[in-house]
């Protein structure tokens, strides 16, 4: 089968062997780059990657003669495999497609590549984005020098890290008045991420406010829901007429999610005897 069809497919739908194919196009050199670059793509699915194919794409992101592009793309690959390793743990095996030892060499090696000034800029912001989502002591320090820069797309990848390294609650909140629309999105993902309750405020009136463009508005929507649960219900219900579905599924999500979170709070509050 061609590379290229399994981008329509579901994952759970791919033939026997699909990981195989992944590995043969990414080792191999001469396939076309666009071959490649989907296959970097595709490999991160849990349905296909292993150990090996996370050796194969560590050696392209090490690659200086590889494309910045296909180096980006095998970095954001990583990045979901990562954080289910380090949420998940290693206690039982069935739990995590990779090794313990493979989840560690993922995170050694995107250390030492960020802190290679010779890796283009745009691959070391792609390699901070995906390293922080299991997050180590080094990135702290990598967020702020990111977040200090003049350069706007250092900033905008320190304020994305800041949805996963703790501590940042005040930039946050700095970044929520960001003019820069990417930014000010993630600052939004990233108040409702870590329940930054000064932040009710601004995320009320992007969801009050009937002008806010969608995808602002769902992240928006999605970060009253964690804020103030016991109040996302009646700021979030002037919504649910709205003529776009993804809007008001959205809603209904978040409203969901309001309620589990209430009640968490609620049993936490009940007296113990």
């Amino acid at each position: 089968m061609d590379v290229k069809a399994l981008k329509d497919i579901p994952p759970w739908e791919w033939p026997d062997g699909t990981g195989k194919m992944f590995l043969d196009i990414l080792r191999d050199g001469q396939a076309a780059e666009s071959d490649r670059l989907l296959a970097a793509e595709l490999a991160g699915d849990f349905t296909v990657i292993d150990d090996e194919l996370v050796d194969a794409l560590l050696a392209i992101l090490r690659s200086g003669g590889e494309s910045e592009e296909l180096r980006g793309k095998v970095a954001i690959s990583l990045g979901p495999i990562l954080e289910h390793a380090d949420t998940q743990g290693f206690e039982d095996a069935d739990d995590v497609p990779i090794g313990e030892r493979t989840f560690h060499r993922i995170q050694e090696s995107l250390r030492r590549l960020y802190m290679d000034a010779g890796v283009p800029k745009d691959v070391r912001r792609q390699i901070l984005e995906t390293s922080v989502r299991a997050p180590q002591d080094w990135h702290p320090d990598a967020v702020r020098a990111a977040y200090g820069s003049d350069d706007a797309a250092w900033r905008l990848t320190a304020v994305f890290c800041m949805r996963f390294v703790r501590g940042f609650e005040e930039k946050i909140l700095e970044a929520l008045d960001s003019r820069n629309p990417d930014i000010h999105y993630e600052a939004v993902c990233a108040a409702g991420d870590w329940e930054v309750d000064a932040a009710w405020p601004h995320i009320t009136a992007l969801v009050t406010s009937g002008k806010t463009d969608k995808p602002l508005l769902l992240a928006a929507i999605g970060a009253v829901a964690s804020i103030r649960p016991h109040e996302a219900a009646e700021i979030l219900d002037g919504l649910t007429d709205s003529d776009d579905e993804d809007i008001v599924d959205a809603v209904f999500e978040a409203t969901a999610m309001a309620e589990g979170l209430s009640d968490e709070d609620d049993e936490e509050d009940e007296p113990r005897h």
